[in-house]
């Protein structure tokens, strides 16, 4: 018995070595996701402001980066199977940050391309890097991608509003170099997570060596082949309806910049906080379906879109295709993890560049619908790709051959297993022994994996307790933040109970005599909404809770509840 003691301690320090790599990639994530997805939205701006580049030179800029990502994705791949990972990854975070204060320093056109080009290869060596690491735990925990999305998705919501509501004080270039800083902390903490345990430090090149000659890009390439197809068709219907609404926003309704950011601002919080919450329905109801119904939310979208009258309906619509994101990117990056096996970064590699190539066909065929159709004909045309993402993606999974419902979380490491047939054969004769481990084998078969993983998601849930701890720091840094935004005069909620409540709430309040303070004052509004929706949502949850709460009479209640 003391023979297991070390075998056990040696497991359970393995997993706490992986939890605490997997904590510390989720952050480097959303360190870096929030500069990525504020520089993307700022480039062009800046670019034709700051060093005067034509709108054809700026298109240049931008397919510079992505072509050159796009390309070097499945190299990242390979990198990423042959070497130590976090390494990979932290050299990506670092060209991140290069290529920021390459745009902060740029006074012409060839350095802002080389900062470009920088930020192109940093973005596939993170990214692809960062995925192969989270599948490290996928087969023990199987809402790792959920959380990924989650943190990417929350570093992109708070670097936008810190982003936009700065930018007039520090300007581009301070807030480059900020999106700089950002990418640093995160290389280091890549730099300083745990190596990968399972595998001996010594035959991890040798090993991944062998792993490359027995499965290239090829060989991988030919596996994922289904999905990949399905992953440029949905991403070049997604891509164009972006774009197609971000020159309907700024064209159609004369929206600034600030104004068409809050309006996509609403989808990118509902993606941050409903990721994990879907992976629930994903155990439950399993990928297909899901799917299914996340292609038909998105045509949805679409559809509505076309009709929209006003930003804040298409705000409202925009939580469709926020809802149907967080639900497909955490399964499309499953499977292929799980597709893949030990060649994740390969799989992964090939799979960005997939995601990559429909994004820029879908951005090109978008400003061709644009200008050469009706705009209620360019959404339904977006439309009817989407639609058919509802039968092409989820047989994609399938033929991928990978579990449609996701495998529960093992047991923990020392553990003891349930017993099966043989403690009931002890005392019986052999003949009925082997009756009775062929019932339980067959009634195993019969029972469905989903209501296994049902009881594990529900381990997982968050207690009262912690909702409660929650929702109360919300709520006192919102009271914080309100009071700063008082005492400069520019608190909206003043306004809401000293003024018209009716034309304040429909309005958005007074104007203001800067885009800073404006921003400033319409950052305290929008935030009231997203305190009230928290508040709502965890409230329901609670709610929940206690109704499912067994009564203290019931005789199923365990003592130690």
């Amino acid at each position: 018995m003391t023979e297991h003691v070390p075998a056990t301690a040696g497991a359970e320090a393995d997993a706490r070595r992986r939890q605490r790599r997997e904590g510390n990639t989720l952050l480097a994530a959303m360190l870096t996701n929030g500069p990525n997805e504020l520089i993307d939205f700022v480039l062009p701006l800046w670019a034709g402001a700051a060093i005067g580049l034509s709108a054809t030179e700026v298109g240049v800029l931008l397919a510079v980066e992505m072509v050159l990502s796009m390309v070097f994705r499945p190299v990242s791949g390979v990198l990423a199977d042959t070497f130590e990972r976090r390494y990979v990854a932290a050299a990506g975070a670092a060209l991140y940050g290069v290529s920021a204060a390459g745009y902060a320093l740029a006074q012409s056109a060839p350095v802002a391309y080389t900062a470009a080009a920088v930020g192109g290869v940093g973005g596939a060596l993170l990214w692809v890097s960062v995925r192969a690491i989270i599948s490290e735990r996928l087969a023990e925990d199987s809402a790792v991608f959920p959380r990924l999305l989650s943190s990417q998705e929350t570093g992109a919501w708070v670097a936008f509003i810190a982003g936009l509501t700065l930018i007039g004080l520090i300007d581009y270039a301070g807030a480059f170099l900020a999106c700089a800083a950002a990418c640093a902390a995160a290389a280091v903490l890549l730099l300083v997570s745990p190596s990968r345990p399972g595998r001996p430090r010594a035959d991890t090149d040798k090993g991944a060596a062998e792993g490359a000659a027995a499965a290239g890009l090829g060989a991988v390439g030919r596996r994922l082949r289904p999905m990949l197809l399905a992953v440029v068709l949905t991403m070049t219907a997604e891509s164009a309806v972006s774009l197609l609404l971000l020159l309907h926003l700024q064209r159609g309704f004369d929206l600034e910049i600030g104004e068409i950011a809050y309006v996509f601002l609403p989808g990118a919080i509902v993606m941050s906080l409903a990721a994990e919450r879907l992976h629930t329905y994903v155990v439950r109801f399993g990928r297909s379906r899901v799917l299914m119904a996340a292609s038909l939310s998105s045509a949805g979208f679409a559809v509505g879109l076309a009709w929209a009258p006003n930003p804040f309906v298409i705000a409202g619509l925009w939580i469709l295709s926020g809802l149907a994101w967080a639900a497909v990117i955490p399964i499309g990056q499953a499977v292929i993890a799980e597709a893949s096996g030990e060649q994740a970064g390969r799989g992964m590699g090939v799979y960005e560049s997939a995601r990559l190539l429909g994004a820029l066909t879908g951005s090109l065929a978008a400003g061709v619908l644009y200008d050469s159709a009706d705009w209620t004909a360019a959404c339904l045309v977006a439309a009817v790709p989407l639609l058919a993402g509802a039968v092409v993606v989820p047989r994609a999974v399938r033929r991928l051959g990978v579990a449609d419902v996701p495998a529960p979380a093992p047991e923990a490491p020392g553990r003891p297993e349930k017993p099966q047939a043989s403690a009931a054969a002890d005392g019986a004769s052999g003949a009925e022994s082997r009756a009775e481990t062929d019932t339980r084998t067959a009634a195993t078969k019969r029972t469905p994996r989903r209501k296994e993983n049902q009881r594990e998601e529900k381990r997982k849930q968050k207690t009262p307790r912690q909702i409660r701890r929650e929702l109360g720091l919300h709520a006192a840094l919102f009271a914080v933040a309100q009071l700063v935004l008082l005492v400069a005069g520019l608190s909206w909620m003043k306004d809401l109970l000293t003024g018209d409540f009716g034309e304040l709430l429909l309005s958005g309040g007074r104007e203001q005599d800067s885009s800073v303070t404006g921003l400033l004052y319409g950052a305290g509004r929008l935030w009231t909404f997203i305190l009230i929706a928290d508040v709502l949502w965890q409230g329901g949850r609670l709610l929940v809770l206690a109704l499912r709460r067994p009564s203290p009479e019931s005789p199923s209640r365990p003592s130690g509840d």
